[in-house]
């Protein structure tokens, strides 16, 4: 048996080493040192091509290094190639710690004092208790509820809306079509963490903005595709919207000339909200490895059909 990694070379060799030490027994090899390709049951990539794919005629699962699949082209891969997504601590912590300190920077009001201290203007605004202020989530999955486990030591109000009703303790639960719009009205801060589906692609667009009340902020960690950034730029302009703090853009990397870098209540940054950590995410997947040897289920098994 042979596995290979196919990603960032640098964390590769984290992750040879971890397995070297802890199982010696498996054959963990680096892209460009590939080994024997028909011995490779196991790939661990970001991007898998599909004349590598071709090579690969014993593959049995690939493991997106990511938590996210949407890069990922199902007509390339054989229909009895499972797919499993990246759930490991390292991904849930960055995540945890990038939408906090968003969350917080949006309810303080950091963002203004910064604009204000740009002017050199000492402007004191309002300070309203967390309590005061409702966050929304839109996605509860691992991630999701791991952010609003952490938001709720703040005392802030939680709502979370899924495709599918979730019960989560101390959280508004929302669900479906039918639950999005009575959702959108209660929350001042719209934090979204959806797959990228073809049933997410552009879904937070005119209508769901619309549907916030005046003055909210939205949050995207998910993927750019699911904001129609058209719609979002609208409704800044608007000031139905109070302020944007983008992880993720349509397209990826963003255009110099892109007006989303200039609007003045819009923060950016790459892409970096949250990363797989070797240290964390090598124990997982030989977890999941030795799962799949004994004939388990799999943490983070993607349903094809769905998409996640």
């Amino acid at each position: 048996m042979s596995i290979l990694y196919r990603a960032d070379a640098a964390r590769g060799a984290a992750w040879a080493s971890h397995f070297a030490e802890a199982a010696p027994d498996l054959a963990f090899h680096v892209w460009p040192d590939a080994g024997d390709l028909s011995k490779v049951e196991y790939l661990v990539a970001w991007q898998a091509p599909p004349d590598l794919l071709a090579q690969l005629p014993n593959l049995k699962v690939l493991f997106s290094s990511g938590a996210g699949v949407d890069h990922v082209d199902f007509s390339a891969i054989p229909g009895h190639v499972q797919v499993v997504r990246m759930v490991e601590p390292g991904i849930v912590d960055g995540m945890v710690e990038y939408v906090t300190m968003s969350v917080l920077a949006l309810h303080r009001d950091l963002f203004d004092y910064l604009a204000a201290q740009a002017e050199g203007a000492w402007r004191e605004g309002p300070v309203r208790p967390a309590a005061a202020r409702t966050i929304g989530v839109m996605g509860l999955g691992v991630l999701g509820q791991a952010v609003l486990g952490r938001l709720a030591a703040f005392g802030f109000r939680l709502r979370g809306w899924n495709r599918s009703p979730k019960a989560i303790d101390g959280v508004e639960g929302f669900a479906g079509t039918a639950g999005l719009a009575p959702f959108l009205a209660g929350c001042d801060i719209l934090v979204c963490l959806l797959p990228l589906t073809a049933a997410t692609r552009g879904l937070v667009d005119a209508q769901v903005l619309a549907g916030l009340p005046r003055g909210a902020s939205l949050i995207n960690v998910a993927r750019g595709a699911v904001v129609d950034t058209e719609a979002l730029l609208d409704a800044l302009d608007a000031g139905h919207l109070g302020r944007a703090v983008l992880d993720v853009t349509e397209p990826e990397p963003l255009p110099p000339d892109h007006r989303l870098w200039r609007h003045p209540r819009v923060a950016i940054t790459p892409h970096i909200a949250s990363m797989t950590q070797p240290q964390t995410a090598a124990p997982v997947l030989l977890e999941n490895l030795r799962r799949h040897q004994r004939g388990e289920p799999m943490l983070g098994l993607i349903d094809r059909a769905r998409g996640y």
